[in-house]
């Protein structure tokens, strides 16, 4: 799921320090980036267009903190008494109960109540989201399609797409009032290496190897959550999928461009087997995409239509296990995976949001420094000749440019990534776009000059007065400090 991923409180405002404005500001924008839009509730209660044999009841009830929710229950026109319902929890974003019409439609004309309904605006937005208030509203929102008439109350389920695959066993593990779960593009690793992987994976699909994919996309993602831009990252699904003892369906497309389709049914099916739960059952259509969707082209950009045969998979599984057919750790290998996910992990200390705002700040000022000295000495008229002009010029220029460069071009590429499914990387080059490719020479030109300046250093010192000496010392100490940094980041790494 992008969340956008993804995605959050924002950093006190102490943190706009001048120095550490770079930073900040990269942080800021790419959390931005990733997290879906706040959710606006709806004023009035859409016309949903539905076919002639189905039909719609509106119901409202009372979510988590006692807000009014709205919703629709969509269901065919002749519907037997005593019949199963589902619950449907969207992904993130806006959330709108007409996201879901089309899953609504298809579900119901499987003889089944499905209530759909609009996500709460208050308490969900860009910086702030809560999955135990969403698991609340949810709960809310299966006691509204119990209580409807002609629904068999012991036979009412939740369905939970993308987020809400982690809001809907959630609630389920808090209600044995859910007669089953069913996932689809669900994780159960954790949001935020749900998101470094979302974004990784279509770096590589765009060709993209190397530290920028293995070390600097990650870390970016760390500081993020540091930086606690990103509601919810360190969610652990675990605990809600070891107690739960409802029999669950998950479902997996093949080109699944949000949720990693070969990691996590594993992790399902442990922490599911870790609580002895055995009844569950996955599925996997190929060329379908993150929502099972059609997708023709890699699930870039599905396509309306749902995948063929899932509207009568989800039909046949709850027919089944209302009936007391519950599956037995049903769960065939699942689909290739090309990038694999990684561990992201809370930033240490030595590594920490404010460590990071005071490296940046001696950096700019380490830079900036030289050549502003020799520009007040030429404004006051001084004769004083640079003892290390070349490679110190060189250094300072050299220095600046990666550093004021890097956080742009990191945050538009992580942007591009997110929202489009398609990283816009240009040339890639063994591996590396140019821009990161030029990033790297510039940051070896820094370590170049860093030499060249300390041997001049070294050769002249004895000729420097105070001010020089105070001068390029600072200059030598940024361009060490740059080293360390700019290994942390991978520009130093292959």
């Amino acid at each position: 799921m992008k969340l956008h991923s993804s995605r959050r409180g924002l950093a006190h405002p102490a943190h706009l320090l001048l120095a550490s404005l770079v930073l900040l500001i990269a942080c800021l924008s790419l959390s931005l980036a990733c997290l879906p839009a706040a959710s606006v509730q709806a004023a009035a209660s859409p016309v949903l267009k539905l076919p002639p044999d189905l039909t719609s009841v509106e119901v409202r009830f009372q979510g988590s903190g006692g807000l009014t929710l709205h919703g629709s229950i969509v269901e065919p026109v002749h519907a037997p008494m005593g019949r199963p319902g589902i619950v449907l929890v969207t992904g993130s974003g806006l959330g709108l109960r007409t996201e879901r019409l089309p899953e609504a439609i298809a579900f119901a004309q499987q003889g089944l109540s499905i209530l759909i309904y609009d996500k709460r605006s208050v308490g969900y937005s860009i910086n702030q989201r809560n999955y135990s208030q969403l698991a609340d509203d949810a709960l809310a929102a299966v006691q509204a399609l119990r209580a409807h008439q002609g629904v068999n109350p012991q036979k009412v389920g939740i369905w939970g797409l993308s987020e809400g695959g982690w809001v809907a066993p959630l609630a389920a593990s808090r209600s044995a009032n859910i007669a089953f779960v069913i996932v689809v593009g669900a994780n159960a690793m954790i949001p935020l290496q749900q998101e470094t992987w979302s974004v990784g994976d279509t770096l590589h699909h765009a060709g993209v190897s190397g530290s920028l994919l293995d070390h600097t996309e990650p870390t970016m993602f760390r500081l993020v959550a540091a930086a606690a831009l990103f509601s919810e990252a360190y969610y652990d699904p675990i605990a809600a999928l070891s107690s739960l003892r409802q029999p669950l369906l998950g479902i997996w497309g093949s080109d699944d461009r949000s949720t990693a389709p070969g990691e996590n049914p594993p992790l399902f099916a442990h922490a599911l087997q870790q609580g002895g739960n055995t009844h569950y059952a996955f599925r996997f259509f190929k060329n379908a995409s993150h929502s099972i969707h059609v997708s023709r082209d890699g699930g870039v950009s599905p396509l309306p239509a749902l995948a063929s045969g899932y509207a009568q998979l989800v039909g046949a599984f709850v027919h089944a296990v209302t009936s007391g057919q519950l599956p037995t750790a049903d769960a065939p290998a699942p689909p290739p995976q090309a990038w694999q996910s990684v561990a992201v992990p809370p930033l240490m200390w030595w590594e920490s949001l404010w460590l990071q705002c005071a490296v940046v700040a001696v950096l700019i000022i380490a830079f900036a420094t030289y050549p502003l000295v020799a520009l007040v000495r030429r404004l006051r008229g001084s004769s004083q000749k640079a003892v290390a002009g070349s490679p110190a010029r060189l250094l300072a220029s050299a220095g600046t440019v990666v550093i004021l460069s890097f956080f742009p071009y990191l945050i538009s590429l992580m942007i591009s990534s997110e929202n489009t499914n398609v990283a816009p990387v240009g040339p890639v080059l063994a591996g590396r776009p140019l821009p990161w490719l030029l990033l790297q020479a510039a940051s070896l030109v820094v370590v170049g000059a860093l030499v060249w300046t300390a041997v001049v250093w070294h050769q002249a010192r004895e000729k420097m007065n105070g001010s020089e000496r105070l001068r390029l010392g600072l200059l030598l100490v940024g361009g060490a400090l740059f080293v360390l940094w700019a290994l942390y980041w991978g520009l130093l790494l292959p």
